[in-house]
């Protein structure tokens, strides 16, 4: 198994199986930090650096609370526009990491252009952690996801997945990749629009990714051991900003998970994972249902960012 000191944490395309269950012990040996409410001292001497050039709320603020619960400090910027990389210089990603390395020990970086974090790691002489690249990837969330479904259902291999929502979606990408390296199979339901591109379903393929397209997710939910959710009604994910105007559209029938399917069709323990935040494919009822594993999926993001930085900054081998 390949070192994690000094490591980017770009994709899950090349994690091994190995891999994942290390990161996972190191987040239960960390857990109690959370868990407890309590700072350590792991990382007292480690400054982390946030650049989002894109809205976050959990990511940014769970991977600056993972940073602060070991003992380090945080800088960086939540708002690009409040930066020279989003006024009037509009300075390349080049300039802003060779700036931004020489603050801190690891970089966090969500950005709206697709490969953005790959091209800071290439400038930058710290490791650089993906929180999301537009639609590309999104690693820290679907470690996370395994870890909770893992902790949850207390393994990976053997489980049918039903992924619904956007397969354009980062996390969708993310974790299709992850699944070459367990016995899993997915469940894909999304719009026609919003379909599993061919070159990434080629890619799936070539990986033994084991998946099956379904029009609804009523066809086959009595069979999903994990219910994996993103919404169809999305922002642009390639614009750094996309505000709401005017109404929004209602999701349809066919990708929506509400508390009748569970309770009629729904295996009795299959539990619902929703990265967040939703509209209205997930209703608020299903939040008191035994199904639901959104709120400890957000723990365990500080859970999970707390062990990768733990690792990629060398404070456990």
């Amino acid at each position: 198994m390949r070192s994690f000191l000094g490591r980017d944490i770009l994709s899950l395309r090349d994690f091994e199986r190995a891999e994942y269950f290390r990161v996972f012990q190191v987040a239960d040996d960390l857990a109690p930090y959370a868990r407890n409410r309590r700072n350590g001292e792991l990382l007292k001497h480690k400054t982390l650096v946030t650049a989002f050039y894109q809205p976050s709320t959990r990511t940014r603020l769970a991977t600056e609370a993972a940073m602060h619960r070991l003992g380090g400090r945080v800088v960086g910027f939540s708002d690009v526009k409040m930066t020279r990389a989003g006024d009037f210089y509009q300075e390349s990603i080049k300039d802003t990491v060779h700036m931004l390395e020489y603050y801190g020990d690891v970089i966090a970086m969500r950005h709206f252009q697709q490969g953005a974090p790959a091209e800071a790691a290439r400038w930058a002489s710290v490791p650089v952690i993906n929180c999301g690249d537009g639609w590309g990837e999104h690693p820290t969330q679907v470690l996370t996801d395994l870890y909770t479904t893992w902790k949850e259902l207390g393994t990976l291999d053997g489980l049918k997945v039903l992924l619904v929502g956007d397969m354009r979606m980062r996390t969708m990408h993310s974790i299709l990749y992850a699944m070459s390296q367990f016995d899993m199979e997915a469940f894909v339901v999304s719009p026609p629009e919003m379909s599993l591109l061919p070159e990434f379903k080629a890619e799936l393929d070539a990986r033994s990714v084991r998946y099956r397209e379904v029009p609804a997710a009523a066809d086959v939910v009595g069979e999903a051991d994990v219910i994996y959710m993103e919404p169809v009604v999305q922002p642009d994910y390639t614009k750094s900003r996309d505000e709401r105007a005017g109404e929004v559209g209602q999701t349809p029938g066919a990708y929506r998970i509400t508390r009748e399917l569970l309770r009629d069709k729904g295996k009795r323990g299959a539990i619902v994972l929703h990265s967040l935040p939703r509209m209205d494919e997930l209703p608020l009822d299903v939040d008191t249902t035994r199904h639901a594993r959104y709120w400890i999926e957000a723990f365990n993001g500080v859970v999970m960012r707390m062990a990768l930085l733990a690792l990629v900054l060398g404070a456990v081998e």
